[in-house]
């Protein structure tokens, strides 16, 4: 069942960054950064939608993309620990989208040549939408990285809360070796240089410092997750427990 395993992962890591992006609307310091993050978390909801939909049929047990979004607890969720940790400022949030699309884009750049077309499908319009949240991502690092006293101090505040978390990101598995190997998926160990590079490219330019914290938070992949996870699945599944099978 390791591509059950694996679209979980992909699809997890969109559903629960959505979810979180889903806090900023009507929050974020402007009309037009509301407008922009909801956008952004829609991106991720469609490839949510995408894979897990695909996961539930290889799993082959019935279930739907409404029952793996809404119905499976937080240890049945594969998503990385980086997307479910909540969002101290904007600052953190914008630092959450920078480290995380920068690595989505160069999973679905590779994933375009999987030899699962469905796969190769959803990456090839998720690999466009990723580069524009990267592209925003960016250029807000850079705003208030290299803007005000107190917009760079947050900033860094914030890249050093979240670095640490983005190294499960780039962990190999007998998962992801077992795809990487039939063609399919790609060992995630393999995009990190590149990921490094655009990374510090982005951060020498908004005048913040790559942290050189050796803490290494992991467990997400397997079902081990923060505390946050829950508080932040309740309320997204709560609707959808309370009038099960609903329609609207």
């Amino acid at each position: 069942m390791s591509l059950f395993e694996y679209l979980l992962r992909l699809g997890d890591d969109s559903l629960v960054m959505t979810q979180r992006l889903g806090e900023w609307s009507a929050r974020a310091p402007e009309m037009e950064l509301d407008i922009a993050l909801s956008n952004i978390a829609l991106d991720q909801l469609g490839a949510a939608r995408l894979f897990l939909t695909y996961a539930g049929e290889v799993e082959g047990a019935g279930r739907d993309e409404d029952a793996l979004a809404y119905l499976r607890d937080d240890t049945e969720f594969r998503n990385a620990q980086l997307v479910e940790i909540g969002d101290t400022d904007f600052g953190t949030a914008i630092v959450k989208l920078l480290f995380l699309s920068a690595y989505q884009n160069l999973l679905y750049r590779a994933l375009v040549t999987s030899g699962d077309e469905r796969i190769a499908a959803i990456a090839a319009k998720a690999v466009k939408e990723t580069a524009y949240h990267l592209d925003f991502a960016s250029i807000w690092t850079v705003r208030l990285g290299d803007g005000t006293e107190e917009s760079h101090q947050r900033m860094q505040a914030a890249i050093d809360e979240v670095w640490p978390f983005t190294h499960e990101l780039f962990e190999s598995d007998d998962v992801t070796r077992s795809v990487a190997e039939s063609g399919i998926g790609v060992d995630p160990a393999t995009l990190r240089e590149a990921w490094e590079k655009t990374i510090g490219t982005v951060l020498q330019q908004a005048t913040l410092e790559t942290p050189t914290s050796t803490w290494k938070p992991t467990g997400g992949r397997t079902g081990v997750h923060t505390e946050a996870l829950s508080y932040l699945l309740a309320e997204m599944q709560v609707l959808h427990r309370a009038h099960s099978g609903a329609r609207w």
